[in-house]
């Protein structure tokens, strides 16, 4: 954590010369309201991520007294705990955007899936997204825990079970990258799942909730989106 604020009267830290400085703050109020700018923000954040031109919108002490009493964030990403993929990041967005669940290859269970519902059903965010990655070492493990018979140790049993129907789907298929195979189909199972929610499907079918399901690319910064974009 920063001490700059107990050294502020001995000295001042030099400016970052690398990289733009953070976007002024907006009141919460400006957030996309629908599925479809929601969506749009997300994915051109993900834009700037790839190329580089990264506005780190929202990050400076102005927003963070505007959030300390109230957030409604306008998006919900469930993705793995994978240290490469932060969404925060990968969608270039600031404090109070995002609702960030992540678990081992985006496995869910009722707490995770409450925790999901959270931010539709109670501050109204019209959007969720699974994001699935590139090289999960999560999905890996399950593939190869199911394929071989040889149950994960401890409560990496829990992830394993939770991944078979994705192992499930794409085990008699075959293919060259089954493990890339398997976590593209996690990821649309999981948000099949949401889709299909008893409390969340009545949002989705009025327009006013869209649960996408997408793929992190390491290699690019990339978010493919694998269906439920909002048009």
């Amino acid at each position: 954590m920063s001490v700059a604020g107990s050294l502020a009267g001995s000295f001042a830290y030099p400016r970052a010369s690398a990289g733009p400085s953070p976007s002024p703050s907006v009141l919460p109020s400006t957030a996309p309201d629908s599925p479809k700018a929601a969506y749009e923000q997300l994915m051109a954040g993900n834009k700037r991520w790839v190329s580089g031109a990264l506005q780190h919108p929202d990050r400076d002490p102005t927003r963070r007294e505007l959030l300390a009493h109230k957030q409604e964030p306008y998006g919900v990403v469930l993705s793995c705990i994978d240290s490469r993929v932060p969404p925060e990041l990968v969608f270039d967005t600031g404090l109070g955007d995002l609702y960030v669940m992540r678990t081992g290859g985006q496995a869910v269970g009722p707490v995770v899936t409450g925790s999901v519902e959270y931010g539709p059903l109670v501050s109204g965010s019209p959007l969720i997204v699974v994001l699935g990655h590139q090289r999960c070492g999560a999905v890996a493990a399950a593939y190869q825990a199911l394929k071989g018979g040889k149950p994960l140790p401890g409560n990496l049993r829990a992830i394993e079970l939770a991944l078979r129907p994705a192992y499930e789907q794409i085990a008699t298929k075959g293919g060259v990258e089954p493990v890339e195979s398997m976590a593209r189909a996690q990821a649309k199972l999981t948000a099949d799942a949401l889709r299909g929610n008893r409390d969340l499907a009545p949002m989705v079918s009025k327009g006013t909730l869209a649960v996408v399901s997408a793929y992190y690319s390491l290699d690019t910064g990339q978010v493919e989106v694998l269906d439920g974009a909002p048009s």
